[in-house]
């Protein structure tokens, strides 16, 4: 991979997530509900769907390179210590799932790490996906912890400036 991953982190303590309800809202208007895995049913189907919706958007990802089998982001992503449906923000569209918000918890760390936000194509430019994060940043309050975490490969600007939007700022950690 050229160049180094952008890590960006969020102060909780110092964020105002009512600048944002307005994506919420506009979500709700246009006919996307947001919910949770949890929400929804952590069910093997949900699993799948998560899966699925996940590797498209994937694909976006500069250098992202081959996605992992379905097993094999079961046993990275799903069947792992951090996973916790309550962190997995889905948009839900006519047609079905069209954004997904993972966050997992580290808050033996003191932190949650924003894994994966993506939109499908003909869903984007409607503000979902800030939608999806801020109601994925109240996962942070479940935990207990003040801070989230997230990394992107640095040519991909577009999330980069949308978590800046947010408040992220650069961090660096091992």
């Amino acid at each position: 991979m050229a160049g180094r991953w952008v890590k960006l982190e969020l102060d909780l303590k110092t964020f105002d997530a009512t600048r944002f309800e307005a994506y919420i809202e506009r979500c709700r208007t246009t006919g996307i509900r947001l919910t949770t895995l949890a929400e929804l049913g952590d069910s093997p189907g949900h699993r799948r769907a998560l899966y699925e919706l996940n590797k498209e958007c994937s694909a976006d990802i500069p250098e992202r390179g081959e996605f992992y089998t379905f097993e094999e982001y079961l046993e990275r992503r799903i069947e792992v210590p951090s996973y916790d449906p309550r962190g997995v923000v889905i948009a839900l569209g006519d047609d079905g799932w069209c954004g997904l918000a993972a966050t997992s918890d580290h808050r033996s760390s003191g932190f949650v790490f924003n894994e994966m936000t993506g939109v499908r194509a003909a869903y984007r430019g409607r503000g979902i996906s800030m939608a999806m994060k801020t109601v994925g940043i109240r996962f942070a309050d479940l935990c207990g912890v003040d801070r989230i975490r997230t990394l992107h490969h640095p040519a991909n600007t577009a999330a980069i400036e949308m978590n800046r939007r947010l408040g992220y700022a650069d961090a660096e950690w091992d």
